[in-house]
């Protein structure tokens, strides 16, 4: 069965919340750390940043953020799962950071934030769940600033055919053997397969942004095109 609304997403994604970091790491063999950086260094001409980390999960993104940039003014994580942010806490006060970030419980696709609060929105592996993209993106466009940048990392099906089927392979049959083995919870990782294989491809996303009334679209294929990083300014 799928989640077919918020609440649900945010049970599932609690319940996996003890072993979500550790899965992240091993079942991408690590190449989460590299998509992470690539992120954070699209930011690194920009000045003055005030960022909104959405569907910020365990708060890698944001981590990733804060300790390439000395200089971010201010930080707001969001995200529907309670269990996931007192893990982000957890990981920021660890590293010393837990005064520089404030987190928030909320749904992404309808944020508490005024209008034109942000100069950057990220999100990392989070619109493939949300039930109405072309909204979220919409609710992304209204807290930017003008001249505002989102950056979006997300799982794709690969382009090469041989590649895909490979990929496609890992994700319906060992993806969810390994994970659930370590977790205890099958559920969730065949959920990610699904949800991947349903998703927008590249091409049709970048169309859901222009579509959004965002300039400026431009896409970053990332390890044989397992993840893309798509950003787009808000005129």
């Amino acid at each position: 069965m799928v989640p077919s609304d918020t609440n649900c997403v945010a049970e599932m994604f609690g319940r996996i919340a003890p072993t979500y970091d550790l899965l992240n790491h091993l079942l991408s063999f690590g190449q989460d750390y590299f998509w992470r950086r690539k992120v954070a260094a699209c930011l690194d001409e920009h000045k003055n940043i005030m960022l909104a980390d959405l569907a910020t999960g365990t708060g890698d993104i944001l981590i990733a953020l804060l300790r390439r940039r000395n200089d971010i003014e201010s930080v707001v994580g969001l995200d529907i799962s309670g269990k996931m942010l007192a893990v982000c806490k957890k990981k920021l006060n660890r590293l010393g950071l837990g005064n520089q970030a404030v987190l928030i419980r909320g749904d992404a696709s309808h944020t508490p934030f005024e209008d034109n609060s942000f100069n950057v929105v990220t999100m990392a592996f989070g619109v493939r769940n949300m039930p109405d993209v072309p909204a979220a993106l919409k609710e992304i466009r209204r807290i930017l600033t003008p001249a505002g940048k989102m950056l979006i990392l997300e799982f794709s099906l690969p382009a090469s055919r041989i590649v895909r089927v490979m990929y496609l392979l890992y994700l319906k049959i060992l993806l969810p053997v390994i994970a659930g083995g370590v977790s205890g919870d099958y559920q969730p990782y065949r959920y990610l397969g699904r949800t991947i294989e349903s998703f927008c491809s590249p091409f049709e996303f970048t169309r859901c942004m222009i579509d959004a009334g965002f300039e400026n679209v431009a896409v970053q294929p990332l390890s044989l095109g397992v993840a893309y990083i798509y950003t787009a300014a808000k005129p």
